[in-house]
């Protein structure tokens, strides 16, 4: 396995040289990477972006599939001008690096994003996904923020919000069975606090032998057996995305 003894809690994987087929556009105090679908459509995606930022090939390649499937896709730099983390930097200091970029804490620029879908580009309906931090940031927004309709977490870090989930739209999580940094007892906790506590449709689905970060990293050409899980976890974010928006 690729990068697999690496002490990243969210592994780059097999970073690909992707140019992206979207635009990157300023809206207020944020820069953002926009791909529209070829059909003019009311339907959006919000695509929250993993501790390497707004700027990585894969994540924008993400965006790009979801403007292939028909959706407004837009990425934002949610870390607002601050740095991105870097494989070669310094992993003992990681933990502070986080501090001062909170997935709890991007309330303010969704609703700057949200304003300018509704307003510049006709969405009436807008749901989001995110991988990593960007999957605990969407947990967040599913818990708080009515003018979004669904949500798909990739790999969301649980820890960051595993008391609460009291979900206010149908939320889809996606884990890897092998994710050092998600541990499947935390999955099934979640799982019992959702079944608990969530009003909404849900659903939380774990998928064989992958390792965290699989469906936004192109892995598929150094470990062919990871290809159907890739495509699978890629079809089913399309196809909850399609059923609720």
């Amino acid at each position: 396995m690729a990068n697999e003894s690496r002490p990243c809690p969210c592994d780059i994987g097999d970073r690909f040289d992707y140019g992206g087929r979207g635009q990157e556009v300023q809206v207020e105090h944020i820069k953002a990477y926009i791909c529209k679908p070829p059909a003019s459509t009311d339907k959006a995606v919000i695509v929250i972006h993993d501790i390497f930022g707004w700027q990585l090939p894969n994540t924008r390649y993400m965006a790009d599939m979801l403007a292939a499937n028909g959706y407004i896709a837009i990425c934002p730099d949610f870390f607002v001008g601050q740095e991105a983390w870097k494989p070669s930097n310094d992993w003992a200091t990681f933990d502070d690096w986080l501090k001062t970029r909170n997935a709890g804490k991007i309330d303010k620029e969704v609703d700057v994003i949200l304003k300018y879908l509704s307003e510049q580009c006709g969405a009436k309906k807008i749901g989001v996904i995110g991988f990593c931090w960007g999957g605990a940031a969407v947990q967040h927004l599913m818990l708080k923020n009515h003018h979004l309709k669904t949500g798909v977490s990739l790999y969301g870090v649980i820890r960051f919000f595993e008391d609460r989930s009291s979900l206010l739209h149908p939320t889809f999580f996606i884990f890897a069975e092998k994710d050092d940094h998600i541990p499947l007892e935390q999955v099934t906790l979640l799982e019992q606090k959702l079944k608990q506590n969530c009003k909404v449709d849900y659903k939380v689905k774990i998928y064989p032998g992958q390792t965290h970060g699989f469906v936004h990293r192109k892995r598929e050409d150094i470990n062919p057996q990871d290809k159907p899980y890739i495509e699978e976890g890629r079809k089913d974010m399309i196809n909850w995305l399609n059923k609720y928006l």
